[in-house]
Formats: C-alpha cells, sequence, structure tokens
C-alpha cells in the first residue's frame, strides 16, 4: 500500500509541489528515501523514526521507502519531516485519514515537536493555487501563513497534537491573521543630522525617484549617519512589494518572530568583508537570497565603498541594471528580484581628507590614485547622484534649531513617488530611476533651454550615454518634486551638478 501527502519545495523565490509517498513492504527492516533528497532531508528518517517511537507509536519493522516526487529536482532541507510522519502514521494503520485536500509542512525534533522552517509564505501561496483546502504548517510559522486569504493554516506545536487532530479528539483551530500587528520603529530621523542641507536634498531627490547615490567624504562629516536614516523617507510600499519582500525574506529566514508581513522598505548594510557570493546569493547547498535580494524594495548602503573586494562590488553592476540575480548551479538557476536603491559611503583617500578645507592629506598621489581606482569607471557611472558630504561646521552642530523630520520629508517624497506611480501604471516601471529608453522620449519633456544646458554640459563633460540618461531620470524626479509636467532648465541644470564628483575625484588624479 502506498499512501500520499502533499508538500512543497522552494526553488529560488517560487515553489513547487512535492508529494511524499510512503510504501512498507516485506523485507529486512530497512529505511530508504529516493527522490534527490539533500544530506538533511535523508537525516528525516532518524528523527521521524525516534519521534514516532517517543510519541508512543509503533516503528514499523519492515522495509520502508519514501519517494519525493518529482524525483527528477533536488529536494533541501528539513521541511519533509512532518509529511514523511504522517504519512507513516497513515501506512502503518495508526491513523485513518483523508489527507487529500491537505499539505504538511515542518521539521520534527526527536520528542515530537514541529520546529519552524524557512519559506512558509511562498509554499502557503503555492498551496492556494493548487487548490488546497488545509496546510498544517509549525506553530511558529502560522502567523506568516495566515496572510494569504482563501486557505486554512493550522499551526502546528506538535505530531501528537495533530493526531489528535485527525482523530477529532481535539481539534485544531486555523490560525487568524491580525492586521493590526505593530512593530517598533526604530529607524532614526533626519531631524537629528546638523547642517548638510545640500545631502539632505540629494537623498530626499534618490528617495523621490529610487535613484542610486555615491557620497564621498572625510572621516566624521556625517555619510553613515545620512544613509541610516534614508528608510524614514522612503516612499510606503505597496502591497504586492510587501509580499514579494516578505517572500524572500521568509526564504531566508530573517523574519523577526510575530512579524508576518515586511513593511518597512528594508535597509541591509553588509561589512566590506563580505564575499561576492553573499552579496548575491548562493551556497554550497542550499541556495539562498544574498544581501542585494534581501535589500529589494529597500536600500543597499555600502559603507567604505573601496574596502569591499573588487569582485563583490563588480557583481553590482548587472542587478543594478536588470532588477534581478540569477545563481547559476549544476541542480538548477535561481533567480531572485534585487530591486534595491545602491547607496554608497567613501573617503576621498586613505587618510580622508584629500581636499579637506582645514586638515592636510597626508596621502602621496599615488596612494589616492590607487585607493580611488579600487572602484571602477563603471560602477561609478551607474550612480545617478553623486554628492559631496563636506565636514560641519561648529555653528551648525552648536545651533539649536529644529530641523527638518523625516516624516515633513516623507510626504513631498510620497507626493512626488504618487505621481510616478500614475505615469507608469500602464506599464511595468515602478519609479523614475527604472525608466526604459522608450519612456525616457515619451515621459521627459524638456524645454528647449533646459536641452540646450543639457547638451553643453554633455559635450563638455564628455559624458556617456548612460549618464546622460541618468541626468534625465533625476531631471524628472526633481521636476516631479516641484509637480511640473515639464523638465525646465533649473531641473536639469541641478541633476547635472549631481554628476561632477567622478571629475573632480577620479578625473583630476
Amino acid at each position: 500500500m502506498v499512501v500520499k501527502c502533499k508538500s512543497f519545495g522552494l526553488f529560488g523565490i517560487d515553489c513547487y509541489p512535492v508529494d511524499v509517498e510512503v510504501a512498507i513492504s516485506r523485507g529486512n527492516a530497512l529505511f530508504d528515501m529516493v527522490g534527490l533528497p539533500d544530506a538533511a532531508v535523508k537525516e528525516s528518517k532518524d528523527r521521524v523514526r525516534t519521534a514516532f517511537k517517543n510519541c508512543g507509536f509503533e516503528f514499523p519493522v519492515s522495509r520502508i521507502t519514501v519517494n519525493l516526487a518529482p524525483a527528477d529536482t533536488k529536494k533541501e532541507g528539513p521541511i519533509y519531516d512532518l509529511p514523511i510522519f504522517m504519512a507513516l502514521l497513515k501506512a502503518t494503520g495508526s491513523l485513518d485519514a483523508d489527507y487529500r485536500d491537505c499539505a504538511f509542512l515542518g521539521e520534527l525534533s526527536l520528542s515530537g515537536e514541529v520546529r519552524p522552517i524557512n519559506g512558509v509564505l511562498p509554499m502557503v501561496i503555492k498551496a492556494r493555487e493548487l487548490g488546497i483546502k488545509r496546510l498544517f504548517v509549525p506553530a511558529a510559522n502560522a502567523f506568516e501563513g495566515a496572510v494569504v486569504k482563501g486557505i486554512d493554516v493550522y499551526p502546528v506545536s506538535s505530531v501528537y497534537q495533530l493526531y489528535m487532530h485527525f482523530k477529532e479528539v481535539e481539534l485544531i483551530a486555523p490560525a487568524v491573521y491580525n492586521e493590526d500587528f505593530t512593530v517598533e520603529n526604530d529607524i532614526p530621523d533626519f531631524s537629528q543630522v546638523k547642517g548638510q542641507y545640500e545631502v539632505k536634498r540629494a537623498l530626499e531627490i534618490a528617495a523621490a525617484g529610487g535613484h542610486n547615490v555615491l557620497m564621498i567624504g572625510p572621516p566624521g562629516s556625517g555619510k553613515s549617519m545620512l544613509a541610516k536614516r534614508m528608510s524614514g523617507i522612503l516612499p510606503d510600499m505597496t502591497f504586492d512589494e510587501i509580499i514579494e519582500t516578505t517572500k524572500i525574506h521568509s526564504i531566508a529566514g530573517t523574519l523577526s518572530q510575530g512579524v508576518p508581513l515586511i513593511k518597512t522598505r528594508p535597509f541591509r548594510s553588509p561589512h566590506h568583508t563580505v564575499s561576492h557570493v553573499a552579496m548575491t546569493g548562493g551556497g554550497n547547498t542550499m541556495i539562498k537570497p544574498g544581501e542585494i535580494s534581501l535589500a529589494n524594495n529597500g536600500v543597499l548602503f555600502l559603507d567604505e565603498l573601496p574596502e569591499f573586494g573588487r569582485k563583490t562590488i563588480e557583481v553590482l553592476r548587472q542587478p543594478l541594471e536588470d532588477g534581478v540575480v540569477t545563481v547559476s548551479r549544476v541542480h538548477g538557476k535561481y533567480t531572485y528580484p534585487c530591486n534595491f536603491m545602491l547607496i554608497a559611503a567613501m573617503n576621498p583617500c586613505p587618510c580622508g581628507y584629500y581636499n579637506h578645507p582645514t586638515r592636510k592629506c597626508t596621502c602621496s598621489e599615488k596612494k589616492i590614485h590607487t585607493y580611488l581606482n579600487r572602484v571602477s569607471g563603471p560602477l561609478i557611472d551607474r550612480f545617478d547622484i553623486h554628492i559631496e558630504v563636506p565636514p560641519v561646521e561648529y555653528d551648525e552642530l552648536a545651533a539649536k534649531a529644529n530641523e527638518e523630520c523625516s516624516a515633513d520629508i516623507k510626504k513631498r517624497v510620497n507626493a512626488a513617488r504618487h505621481i510616478q506611480t500614475e505615469r507608469f501604471k500602464n506599464s511595468k516601471t515602478t519609479c523614475n530611476a527604472r525608466l526604459t529608453d522608450s519612456e525616457l522620449e515619451t515621459f521627459c519633456e524638456i524645454t528647449d533651454e533646459a536641452s540646450q544646458l543639457l547638451k553643453s554640459a554633455f559635450e563638455a563633460m564628455s559624458l556617456s550615454a548612460r549618464a546622460y540618461n541618468r541626468i534625465l531620470k533625476v531631471a524628472r524626479t526633481i521636476a516631479d518634486l516641484d509637480n511640473s509636467e515639464r523638465i525646465e532648465i533649473q531641473h536639469i541644470a541641478e541633476a547635472i551638478q549631481y554628476r561632477s564628483l567622478d571629475r573632480k575625484y577620479w578625473n583630476k588624479i
């Protein structure tokens, strides 16, 4: 007799159904698992056998074969413990229940407790699409799964509790999603930053249009301080962005306990020792999303940019353009979204005081040249906005005047992003930074005076075609902040000034 239980497997950000088939036959006591299981899946037989005995059930002294179909797809992780256990219960006659509209997910402890797993949200979404009515998941993941409407998600604390549920002795109530859940917001506020009005303006433009920013300045000028406040002024997330972001963090296992949805845009700040694999995603066994995907719909902040490995920062170039990253391995290709804002900060030289107004730089020209050239020209070209962060004067630090708070800045950002949402409602583009070449011609209507200024700047600064497009995109965002249909000369002038630092530093040495 063959008993089937439904379950799921993860493949990148997507899922696929897995049929867990259990057959018990005569022969020497043996527990075989087939269907391309990895090491964690193979170890399920030991967890299941021990949990079976510790929960008071009689484990069959027979030949047991477990097949995970489809057999040509590699299965990863301990999520198949629970469906294997339930199939064995039915195969041994310990439980007579109908599993046809059910699916099971969960890792077992040796005592029969059901432990949390990663990736519950995308698997619940897939289960609903396939018409499954009941999904049994670890109790710690039930709040996350209950977000999805149209399917009952049952929190399971132990296999004995699940056994009693199917015996109809003590029923488990489906989890209920609480839409009023709150998460403590600990994002620092822009009102805590003294001075730096030009930089704040640049970051406001970046937030309004989703533009990448490169900040250059001496130590202590506030680069990191400013970047860490970006999440507080980014526009509110749409429901699709919330679901997509939560799915990625669910797969990565970074969802906080009791937080079913991520409603605040992510802010990721990896250390400069991060590897290129950790940045893009991958791994030797289970393929996990990297930092650029965990920053999806949010901010990736790279502090001390030249200190990152050359390979680590160069792998960002294609994801910045495509908005997705594909990790290729022998057993498949995994694609993760990575629509993030890149904010980078760096010193102008190893000592940090090159071009400082009061302190003398102690670096030789060769050292400065070597330091700056750790960041390639093609990568610099992918930053829409280059902004210099000067040292803050004493009078600004000691001033008692109230600085503008993040909430006020965010109102203007939301208004500008609303204009873009209406503009791109019939396309896949989400913000000005993602404008396609054809959309640039359609939506970037520019006055004759502004066009003439842009032409002069293009010739004088020897700009690339990419730089030209990025100036137009930034100017479009500045015009949106001014609620202007056309791009005027002042919008182009401001956008051009955000493309000059590479000429000041990289072309000077």
